[in-house]
């Protein structure tokens, strides 16, 4: 006898177009229309996100902990999807200034080392003049476990 759980991870094998959204409480995704993290059956995606602090507190200073505050803000989407950091295939980092590559990289290093994506930093600039970095994520889940 299959049970509700085990019908709905039949219908996600087999309709591959069931979404799952997340959101994080960006100003930016209401006003422009998207959301921060999306689950499509094994695969998870998750919007550029940008070292946005959480109330009351101030837009960290330095590239490193911006860059940590995007993989927490990440990260927390992908556990809303049933993932973790380790599940991360590829991520993005776009940054402002050369002279930051390291640092960036290295809290990229602790937020996501466990999983060795595969990762692309860019130099560009970003919609706030105050942010240094700002991070795109994407994972897969390998279990049939973690898929609903």
């Amino acid at each position: 006898m299959k049970t509700a759980h085990g019908l709905a991870r039949a219908a996600v094998r087999q309709n591959a177009r069931v979404s799952e959204r997340v959101r994080s409480g960006s100003p930016y995704e209401q006003r422009y229309g998207f959301c921060r993290a999306l689950r499509r059956g094994r695969r998870i995606e998750v919007a550029g996100t940008a070292p946005i602090p959480r109330p009351g507190e101030p837009l960290a200073a330095d590239a490193y902990r911006q860059m940590l505050r995007c993989g927490e803000i990440a990260a927390e989407a992908l556990a809303k999807l049933g993932a973790r950091p380790q599940d991360v295939v590829r991520t993005r980092m776009f940054i402002t200034d050369p002279a930051d590559a390291d640092e960036v990289g290295r809290a990229h290093r602790e937020v996501f080392g466990a999983a060795e994506p595969v990762a692309t930093m860019v130099v560009t600039r970003l919609l706030d003049p105050g942010w240094k970095v700002e991070l795109e994520v994407e994972a897969e889940l390998g279990s049939p476990e973690q898929v609903y």
